[in-house]
């Protein structure tokens, strides 16, 4: 079953520019519970282009299948722009993709705080050059939150594979 039509329609998109470049992806999600590898192993021929995904939703899995230092997620908390960026970095340590996503957040109805609200998802996305990072703060729900950042997470692939030499 389909959480979103657009999120199915960006994982087809992300196949087509993944495997055009040759490239292979691992994500990374935490709050979103695997929703983008749904999505993208939805569609057909996704081994192609799809390496693995880790769900890694309490901080010793971050720590343990990405090999995120516990010093780093006691510094930033698990919900920051610096465990996203180890994130997408440790999913391409641990395989053998060329690019990564990954995301981290607060979903919400609970477990919100006055600097980190429910609706506040931070993102990383790397080519293992580069890794770029970015804040999002999304309005609804636990089900509306989690969905718009699997979309979000993958409007940020689509641009990293296109802009790929």
């Amino acid at each position: 079953m389909s959480i979103s039509r657009l999120l199915d329609q960006l994982a087809i998109q992300a196949g087509v520019a993944l495997a055009e470049k040759s490239l292979m992806l691992a994500t990374a999600e935490s709050c979103t519970g695997g929703l983008v590898a749904a999505a993208i192993t939805d569609v057909s021929g996704s081994s192609g282009w799809f390496e693995r995904g880790f769900v890694t939703y309490s901080n010793e899995a971050k720590s343990t299948m990405l090999g995120l230092p516990s010093k780093l997620i006691r510094d930033h908390g698990a919900v920051s722009e610096e465990v996203a960026k180890a994130m997408a970095e440790g999913a391409l340590l641990n395989s053998r993709a060329q690019v990564s996503l990954s995301i981290t957040g607060v979903a919400g109805p609970n477990g919100g705080t006055p600097e980190k609200p429910v609706g506040m998802v931070c993102f990383g996305w790397s080519n293992r050059i580069t890794t770029r990072t970015e804040t999002q703060r999304f309005k609804g729900d636990r089900a509306q939150i989690r969905r718009q950042a699997a979309e979000h997470a993958m409007r940020g692939l689509l641009e990293l594979v296109r802009n790929e030499a």
